[in-house]
Order: C-alpha cells, then sequence, then structure tokens
C-alpha cells in the first residue's frame, strides 16, 4: 500500500502554551502547504518563537495539536531531524571552529547531504573556509547559521531573522538561496521582522499577536482585506507642509503625516489627485521629491492589526 503524503507540511490546531501564568501561545491554528515559502510575522512577544520552538521539537505544548512532515515533532524527533533544517537567530556554532570544519561536522549527521565546499561556495564563504567563526563578521556568521541548515539537504526548513545584520549584496543572495529552495520543492517557514522580505519571498502570510492569529493569506489579500479598496498616494518633500492644506485637495479622503517630509494621502480616484497634486506643489513652488501610488503596505497592515507602541 502506498504510503498518503499530507498535502500540508506542517498543520498547527488550536496550540496553546504558558510560562507560569502568562499565556504566551493562545489557540493559535495554521496550516503550512508542502512546497510554499511561509512568513510568520508578529511584534515581540507576539509568540513567533515559541510556536516556531514547538514546531522544531525543542518545546512541548500545553493544549492543541501539531503535525511537521506529517509527524509528531516530540516524539517522533529522531526522523524528522533528517528532514528538517534549522537556521536560529543566533547561536549553535562553536566559536573556535572554521567554517570549512562546521558544515563538514554537519555534513556527518545527515544519511545524504550536500557536499560542504560547494555550498560553501553558493553562500558566498569560499574565501573564508579556513577562518575561525568568532572570526567572521556578522553577515559571514548568518550566512555559515544559513549553510548549516541546508547542509542535510531538507524537506522543511525554519528560518529565524535570515537576513539581519546582512548588508544589501548578503541579503540579495540569501533571499535568491531562499527562492532555489522553493523551485526544488522543499517547505520554508520563515520569521523576520522585515516586510519587504516578506513580501518578497513568502507565498503566505501570517500575522500574529498574544500568542493568537490576527490574518493569514497572501499578501495581497492582506493589504485588501484590511482596508479593502482604498488606495493611497505617498510624498516625500524637501520640506514641511501642513497636512490640512494637503487635505483639502479635491479627492483626498485622509492625510497622515509621517514625519520627515513623507504624508499618506487617501484616494478614490489616485490619478486624479496625484495630477491636482502636483499642480499644486508647483503652485506652491515646492518640489516634488518623490509619488508613488499604490494600496495600504503590508508594513501599514502590521502596524494597524499590531499597534504602534514599542515592545520589549
Amino acid at each position: 500500500m502506498a504510503v498518503r503524503i499530507p498535502a500540508d507540511a506542517i498543520r498547527v490546531e488550536q496550540l496553546a502554551k504558558s510560562y507560569g501564568r502568562r499565556r504566551v501561545v493562545d489557540g493559535l491554528s495554521f496550516r503550512v502547504r508542502r512546497g510554499d515559502v511561509f512568513a510568520l510575522l508578529g511584534p515581540n512577544g507576539a509568540g513567533k518563537t515559541t510556536t516556531v520552538e514547538i514546531l522544531e521539537g525543542y518545546r512541548t505544548a500545553d493544549g492543541g495539536d501539531v503535525s511537521v512532515l506529517g509527524l509528531d515533532p516530540r516524539r517522533d524527533a529522531g526522523r524528522l531531524k533528517q528532514q528538517v533544517g534549522i537556521m536560529l537567530q543566533q547561536g549553535g556554532i562553536y566559536p573556535g571552529i572554521t567554517a570549512g570544519e562546521m558544515l563538514a561536522l554537519f555534513a556527518r549527521f545527515y544519511a545524504r547531504p550536500a557536499d560542504p565546499e560547494a555550498l560553501l561556495e553558493e553562500v558566498g564563504l569560499g574565501a573564508v573556509r579556513d577562518t575561525r567563526f568568532r572570526r567572521l563578521s556578522g553577515g559571514q556568521q548568518r550566512r555559515l547559521a544559513l549553510a548549516v541548515a541546508l547542509i542535510g539537504q531538507p524537506e522543511l526548513v525554519f528560518l529565524d531573522e535570515p537576513t539581519a545584520g546582512m548588508d544589501p549584496q548578503a541579503r540579495n543572495l540569501t533571499w535568491r538561496l531562499i527562492r532555489d529552495l522553493k523551485k526544488r520543492g522543499a517547505t520554508v517557514v520563515l520569521t523576520t521582522h522585515l516586510m519587504e522580505e516578506a513580501e518578497r519571498l513568502a507565498d503566505r502570510i501570517a500575522i500574529i499577536d498574544h500568542g493568537r492569529l490576527l490574518v493569514e493569506g497572501t499578501a495581497q489579500q492582506l493589504r485588501q482585506q484590511q482596508r479593502g479598496a482604498r488606495t493611497s498616494l505617498r510624498l516625500t518633500l524637501p520640506v514641511a507642509v501642513e497636512a490640512a492644506r494637503l487635505a483639502a485637495l479635491p479627492g483626498v479622503s485622509g492625510v497622515r503625516a509621517e514625519g520627515n517630509g513623507v504624508y499618506h494621502l487617501e484616494a478614490a480616484d489616485p490619478g486624479a489627485v496625484a495630477a491636482t497634486l502636483t499642480a499644486w506643489l508647483r503652485d506652491q513652488q515646492v518640489l516634488l521629491a518623490e509619488l508613488r501610488v499604490g494600496g495600504v503596505s503590508l508594513e501599514e497592515v502590521f502596524l494597524q492589526l499590531t499597534g504602534t507602541g514599542l515592545r520589549e
């Protein structure tokens, strides 16, 4: 009899976890389809790390049901380790070991590992293969952590803030590697504070807060759900102008000043408002530095759902 492979790489049903009296995951449910890049977003303290650690088998849930590649992450930990790669946000690598030694060591833990030397080149670390971890730059350390996660050629990869501390070139390389993982059929669970990263890479996005799911869907669906068909214009000016004067322009239904000369205008007909706006700025002898027309951004959706207050 053929073994039935679940359509979902991850299934989370009514997950619950508390630390003392503090409920950090509270009835959380979502699914991750095989072959998808899935972004789990939320402010600090939202329950992301605890949720992911339960999926990885490092923590035990207090309630609910979790399935990872059709297996229980605690009971079937031995079988899952051969199929899962994990990139931690920090730690997990010996400071005195070289990049080449680290990958060669981890390659021995898997039945069918990738070639360590080829993988070092792929993540842009071939030139520093003999450099000890503690002497690598922050971005290089992150890329080595990514290589460690990929050495076993996993079916499922957990990436925790994969591009934190990376320069634009390294970030672009990492994004390409994540896209390559998807092309070969791997599933990727990504946690990040970079909205652009989630928007560019993720097939589906879940935003959680206080251990509960707020919204889940594609980036486009989340933008549409939050404010319907509302369209905004984002303009940048070299000098400040009164928001009330912008709000008085024909077709403008709302204005929000972001600071540093940046304004968001709401409009039902953005094309007409853009023409009116540029003409008005010309008459005021104010130079328009930048004008963007589009719907609500993923970052705006995130802030509307989780608030703008700082989290510790």
